[in-house]
C-alpha cells in the first residue's frame, strides 16, 4: 500500500499561482504513474495531469496545458503540480493518485 499526502492548497486571487505537493511513502512506486485529479460538486472528478516516476513522461488535460506543470523529485518521492494563471473555475479539491491509492486531498480556492 502506498500512502499519499497532498499539501500546498490555499486561497489565491485569480491570476495567481500555487504549487501543490504529493509525498508518497510505503510500497515501491517506480513502476507507476502518479496523477493529479480535482473534484467539484458541479463537475465531479476531473483529470488534471500525470507523470511517470521512471521517465518523467507527462500528460495533461487540454484545459490545463500551458498553465499547469507536473514534475517529480524521485529522491523525495514527491510529485509537484505548479499551477499558474489560476482561474476561479480551478477552485476544487485536488487529489493525487498512484496505483490504487489516493491522497486525502487539498483545497484550492481561486477568488475573482
Amino acid at each position: 500500500q502506498v500512502q499519499l499526502v497532498e499539501s500546498g492548497g490555499g486561497l489565491v486571487q485569480a491570476g495567481g499561482s500555487l504549487r501543490l505537493s504529493c509525498a508518497a511513502s510505503g510500497r515501491t512506486i517506480s513502476n507507476y504513474a502518479l496523477g493529479w485529479f480535482r473534484h467539484t460538486p458541479m463537475k465531479g472528478r476531473e483529470f488534471v495531469a500525470a507523470i511517470t516516476w521512471s521517465h518523467g513522461t507527462t500528460l495533461y488535460a487540454d484545459s490545463m496545458k500551458g498553465r499547469f506543470t507536473i514534475s517529480r523529485d524521485n529522491a523525495k518521492n514527491t510529485v509537484y503540480l505548479q499551477m499558474n494563471s489560476l482561474k476561479p473555475e480551478d477552485t476544487a479539491v485536488y487529489y493525487c493518485k498512484t496505483g490504487g491509492s489516493w491522497g486525502q486531498g487539498t483545497q484550492v480556492t481561486v477568488s475573482s
